[in-house]
């Protein structure tokens, strides 16, 4: 045998991001050249037997799994246990390690319980005690896998104290991580030697480029945060890039082949979790047990929808124009706004249930209230045009442009900031500057604080108000608007 290939080493990553607590089989959109489709994938049963298949292809020790977060909030079971129902199911598919997000929407102290129930470590090297400094969660973490020595760092997402509410990060300040990272790559470098380091990042993909690109040093970086079905490993610099889905709909797989502390070849797989994959029992099991409570009142059908639902386009989608028809309709304003949510499992034409409500709109908040000027409308949208589509991805803080109701913009998105609104319609006629228009929302990232007056939450939450739509419009429709125009 060739001397330089007896020293060769395998390891295989595996990657699960964005999972969004969705627990069982699900409908998810697929694409084909004709149309999207909706099909069943996903459920921890069946990545815990993706997982397992791939351990036994590649060889136990020579895995790792691991999870770039999202995983603890968005469906309803997650969402009224505040994750509780999620840990027995996660400490049995031998992940190695996870960085949050949306785990933060149950405020920092209860998701740090969460943590302590989880048998292995939440990774979070950009998070930091307002008041000390101090690190909440650790930064880094060393494992062996393959006869090699892989250094983990984990960066949270960056968002959460800036965009998200405030009780989101009480106590805690975020940072990109951009500076931090060079000191803790030297660390695993000279200090604990690892011959491999891993970034899991939940920063989103844009972001992970440039930062990679400018902090040498990352061998491979897992992804999460933006969804993406990277299909091959994209290559900045020196470092491998993957990201695998959303809703546990995919697993990602890379298998690497080291010498002498540098990957010399790779393959990479962006694995569907379909229902053609024979669950695993153990994890089935407790996944049923976790249901159970819950599957009466969430099989519950509301109504039927002709349109397809979902969120799978940046500018509009049915799914949300579900959301703000309600809106319009139940409080007889002008213009509707919600916050541009990448997660939700999609909903084919045919009943619609409340878990799927509820899927919807996990935090189910209250429907609000506000008056705003014409021009606090264009500085709205300009602003949320910028964080979805700022040039330089550190600025980059949206999820999809906000969904709206009741305009029409004409927009050029490759212009700067402040220039991308070409036309603002309101209903049929352009939007005055100076008029005043009535407008309904749901929470702070449909219309950010500092916008609009007179703001005012009702008595009714969101869940409610779509379900009694639904009741009165069966079956309903909603379509796209053709909202944001590309000119």
């Amino acid at each position: 045998m060739n001397a330089a290939k007896s020293s060769s080493r395998q390891l295989t990553l595996m990657q699960i991001n964005d999972t969004h607590a969705y627990l069982d089989l699900h409908p998810e959109l697929f694409w084909t050249a004709g149309q999207t489709v909706i099909r069943p994938a996903g459920g921890f049963a069946r990545l815990a037997a993706v997982a397992k298949a791939i351990r036994q292809d590649a060889g136990e020790d020579n895995c790792l799994l691991l999870d770039c977060g999202d995983t603890l909030h968005g469906t309803y079971p997650a969402v009224a246990t505040a994750g509780r129902v999620m840990i027995p199911i996660l400490n049995q598919m031998g992940i190695a390690a996870m960085t949050p997000h949306w785990e933060f929407a149950y405020g920092p102290a209860e998701f740090k319980a969460r943590a302590n129930e989880l048998a292995y470590p939440i990774l979070a090297a950009n998070i930091f005690a307002a008041g000390s400094g101090d690190r909440p969660f650790e930064s880094t973490l060393v494992r062996e896998a393959g006869g090699l020595r892989i250094g983990i760092v984990g960066l949270a997402c960056n968002i959460v104290d800036k965009t998200m509410p405030p009780h989101f990060s009480q106590g805690l300040r975020f940072t990109l991580g951009n500076n931090e990272l060079p000191a803790l790559i030297h660390q695993l470098r000279h200090q604990d030697h690892v011959d491999l380091v891993v970034l899991l990042s939940h920063l989103g993909f844009a972001q992970d480029v440039k930062l990679v690109q400018e902090v040498p040093g990352v061998d491979v970086c897992l992804s999460g945060h933006t969804h993406n079905r990277l299909t091959r490993p994209f290559v900045a610099g020196d470092t491998l890039i993957i990201q695998s889905g959303c809703h546990g709909s995919f697993m990602g797989r890379l298998d690497l082949r080291v010498e002498a502390g540098r990957i010399v070849d790779h393959q990479h797989e962006l694995l569907e979790v379909g229902a053609d994959v024979p669950p695993d029992s153990a994890v089935e099991a407790l996944v049923r047990e976790a249901l159970a409570p819950f599957a009466e009142q969430l099989g519950e059908v509301v109504g039927q929808t002709t349109t397809a639902l979902d969120r799978g386009s940046i500018l509009e989608s049915t799914l949300d124009n579900l959301l703000l028809q309600a809106l319009l309709e139940h409080t007889g304003a002008e213009l509707a706004f919600s916050n541009g949510w990448r997660y939700c499992a999609p909903v084919a034409p045919g009943p619609v249930t409340i878990n799927d409500l509820h899927n919807m709109v996990p935090v189910n908040p209250p429907v609000s209230m506000v008056e705003l000027t014409g021009q606090e409308l264009l500085d709205m949208l300009g602003e949320n045009l910028e964080l979805t589509f700022a040039p330089d991805p550190y600025n980059q803080m949206g999820g999809y442009v906000k969904r709206c109701l009741g305009l029409k913009a004409y927009v050029k998105l490759e212009n700067p900031a402040g220039g991308r609104i070409q036309a603002l319609f309101v209903g049929n006629e352009p939007v005055e500057r100076d008029r005043t228009y009535t407008a309904a929302f749901i929470t702070n990232q449909g219309v950010p604080a500092k916008y609009g007056s007179g703001r005012r939450n009702l008595p009714e939450r969101t869940v409610q108000v779509v379900r009694a739509y639904l009741q009165r419009h069966n079956p309903s429709a909603s379509p796209l608007r053709g909202t944001f125009v590309l000119v």
